[in-house]
């Protein structure tokens, strides 16, 4: 095989794998899914911001990372566990790797480190009063 043929079978590849990130995160926001960024280990100078895609289950709130791999949420955050401890407007250049006009919530979900999401004011209301709304006999931590 030459070059010749190499270099557009590479870049028909590369075409498909971003077609199949396009779609996933078309099909992900039409079934009621919020643009949210996040950041584990926030006292980490280093740690960055990833975006993905939130959708509310029941008790849970799922996460997908927009880029990787994985079919399943990256990461699961259960209602009765997860607690905001703090709340802050996005500082430097921070504000071009969440979403517009966002704030952003430091969270402690459970016994874990905190973490860090940051969502834009629509996402932010609908996040807060899932958080906030509990089935009856049920007492969870006040969100804001």
């Amino acid at each position: 095989m030459d070059i010749a043929m190499l270099v557009p079978a590479l870049l028909l590849v590369l075409l498909v794998v971003a077609a199949c990130y396009a779609l996933r995160w078309v099909f992900m926001r039409r079934r009621g899914g919020v643009t949210v960024a996040l950041r584990w280990r926030p006292d980490n100078a280093r740690s960055g911001w990833h975006l993905g895609v939130g959708q509310y289950r029941g008790e849970r709130f799922v996460w997908y990372r927009v880029w990787s791999l994985r079919i399943g949420p990256s990461r699961v955050f259960h209602r009765d566990t997860l607690e905001i401890v703090g709340r802050r407007d996005p500082v430097g250049t921070e504000s071009y790797a969440v979403p517009s006009g966002s704030r952003v919530l430091r969270c402690r979900p459970g016994d874990d480190e905190p973490i860090e999401i940051a969502m834009g004011p629509g996402a932010l209301t609908g996040f807060l009063s899932w958080l906030e709304s509990a089935p009856p006999g049920r007492r969870l931590p006040r969100a804001s």
